[in-house]
This record gives C-alpha cells, sequence and structure tokens, in this order.
C-alpha cells in the first residue's frame, strides 16, 4: 500500500504552525514597542531635571546661550528657531525638485534615460552625510561668501561668516532630502494602477493633465511619506550641518551663521558636564518632542476621513444610505478635459 504525503500538511501542523508564527510576530511587535517606550522614558529621565533647575522659560525662551559663563545662560529659542527654519525651508526645496524627479522617471522619461538617472540618484542616497559637508566647505560656501560681499559691500554693523550660514545649510540639507523623497514617491507613483491612466486618456485628458491631476493625487499617501522621512532626515542631520552653516547661536537671518538643534549637541557634548550636559540632553528632549508631533500631526493628515466618520459613527462598513463603502486607498480624482 502507498502512503502518500502532502506538502500542505494536517489541519494539526498547519495549526502548530500559525501559532508558532503568531508568538514570532507578537514577540517581534512588543520589542518594538518596547524600544520606542524605553527612549522615550529615558529622554524624559535625562532632559527633564534641567528644565526644574534652569527653568522651562530660561531654556526654551531665552536667547543667550552661554554655558561655560561665570553666570552661565542656557537659552535655546535661537536653536530652535533655525531647526524650524532651516528644516522647512529645506522641504519647500527639495520636495517640488524631488517630485518632479519622481514623476519625470515615473512617467516621463525614455527607459535609457531613466536607467542613467535612477542609478544616480540612488548612489546620491549613498553618500555619506560628511561628503555633503566636505563639498559644501570647497565648492559652497565660497560662492555664498562671494554673495555675502556683495549684498553687504561696505557695511560695517554686518558680520561676515565666510560663506557657513543659514543658507549654506538650507541647500545642503535639501540636497541631502532628495534621494529619499525621490525614491519613495517614485514607488508611489508607479504603484497607482494602470487602468486610472488608461481612464483618463480615454475621457480626452492630456498625458500632463493625467499626471497632474489623476496619478499624482492617486499616490498622495506615499508621497507624504516621502515628505515624513525627507522631514526626519533633515532635522535629524548634523555632521554635514556642522561643517556648512557655522555653529554660532544667531537669530535665523540667511546671511547669519546659525547652529540647529542637532548641531548645538554635537560640537559641546565631548567637553560639557553638569548642568550643560543636563541642559544638552533637554536639547535632544526639545529635537524627540519635535519629531514625534510632525509623525502625529501627518499620521492625522493621513488618516481617511472616511474612516474617522466611521469610527464617530460607530457603525463602520456602512454609509449613510446603508451601502458598505470599501476604503479608497488610492483615491483618484476626476478632472473635466479642456476642449
Amino acid at each position: 500500500m502507498k502512503q502518500s504525503f502532502s506538502i500542505v500538511g494536517s489541519r494539526h501542523s498547519k495549526t502548530a504552525v500559525e501559532k508558532t508564527a503568531q508568538i514570532i510576530f507578537t514577540v517581534c511587535a512588543f520589542f518594538a514597542i518596547l524600544a520606542v517606550f524605553s527612549i522615550t522614558l529615558y529622554m524624559l529621565i535625562n532632559g527633564t531635571p534641567a528644565l526644574f533647575k534652569v527653568g522651562l522659560k530660561d531654556i526654551l525662551f531665552g536667547t543667550v546661550w552661554k554655558p561655560t559663563a561665570k553666570d552661565p545662560s542656557f537659552g535655546i529659542l535661537y536653536i530652535i528657531l533655525t531647526s524650524i527654519v532651516g528644516t522647512t525651508l529645506a522641504i519647500l526645496i527639495g520636495v517640488p525638485v524631488g517630485v518632479l524627479t519622481a514623476i519625470f522617471l515615473a512617467e516621463v522619461a525614455p527607459k535609457k534615460l531613466a536607467a542613467v538617472v535612477k542609478p544616480a540618484v540612488e548612489l546620491l542616497a549613498g553618500i555619506p552625510s560628511v561628503i555633503y559637508g566636505l563639498l559644501g566647505i570647497m565648492i559652497l560656501n565660497p560662492l555664498m561668501y562671494k554673495v555675502e560681499t556683495a549684498v553687504f559691500k561696505g557695511s560695517e554693523t554686518h558680520q561676515f561668516t565666510g560663506g557657513a550660514n543659514l543658507i549654506s545649510a538650507v541647500i545642503v540639507l535639501a540636497i541631502m532630502i532628495l534621494p529619499t523623497v525621490i525614491n519613495i514617491s517614485e514607488a508611489a507613483l508607479r504603484a497607482v494602477p494602470a487602468q486610472y491612466k488608461a481612464a483618463s486618456l480615454a475621457l480626452g485628458g492630456s498625458h500632463i493633465q493625467t499626471i497632474f491631476k489623476v496619478i499624482l493625487p492617486a499616490a498622495k499617501s506615499g508621497i507624504v511619506t516621502a515628505v515624513v522621512l525627507g522631514v526626519g532626515r533633515a532635522i535629524g542631520e548634523a555632521m554635514a550641518i556642522t561643517l556648512v552653516s557655522g555653529s554660532s547661536v544667531n537669530l535665523p537671518l540667511p546671511f547669519h551663521s546659525v547652529r540647529f538643534l542637532t548641531t548645538a549637541i554635537v560640537s559641546e557634548m565631548g567637553y560639557a558636564s553638569g548642568l550643560h550636559r543636563e541642559v544638552l540632553f533637554t536639547i535632544g528632549l526639545v529635537l524627540f518632542a519635535f519629531i514625534m508631533i510632525i509623525n502625529t500631526c501627518l499620521t492625522r493628515i493621513l488618516k481617511p476621513k472616511s474612516l474617522e466618520e466611521k469610527e464617530k459613527k460607530g457603525n463602520p462598513g456602512k454609509s449613510r444610505a446603508g451601502k458598505a463603502e470599501i476604503p479608497d486607498t488610492n483615491a483618484g480624482v476626476a478632472f473635466q478635459s479642456e476642449s
């Protein structure tokens, strides 16, 4: 009598495998949550003592940073403003360029040209941040110094920075976030169903209309994810910014030497001690809070409105008319063709 074998296995063996997989997944999820909780707790424990010793107002709203003076001051308002202004400007420059480049690669470029540009973008993502800083010192700072001397020619009050200023830092940050924005945006654009494009063209829409009124809105979630990661890359960068920004605590104006939250920690942690060191941990806590706020806000923005309405009604799966609703994760946008 021949004995038969099955690659599927018996019901008992499948149940055991599923239970084992469930346990493994649960353990991995637990460690991920534990890591986030541990980091949050560590930052709170080490970052809050200085707030009570120096005062919340004196740290967050003070404008003088002299931690080693006889009468030390620990105001980080200018440092916070520099991070906000620098990151915002970098995003405003880098995101449009990155998204348009992604559109070019996904929808416009010939295959041969895309095969050349795509590896170049991926190579840009693999360049260490210190290289960006060195290139900024050798190329960007001299150019910015020439612009600075032309703008403030004959000025007796302006403190010349040698080109190491906010503009240089913003340009470097904008270049550094390009690979992240381009790669993720391109993947999101390519993930849009081909039927969307075909339907748009069949209705009389041009290629450009289809891209900007159908494909781009349908890929919105992926593009916003690219923006989130770009913000994280920009606000968390330290080495390249240290080399090109000048690392002086000033009001974040275009031709001022400035210091970001990350560069404040990197430049002084090596020799800081006592209260000075505790304030640096407070700066890290502020940076951590910024990242958490940005992630929370963007998560709320990305949350589908239909799901929010369902949660409020407490009746998921049904619309006002009593019909089942299917969440549209790639919501297309209708448009009127121009005659």
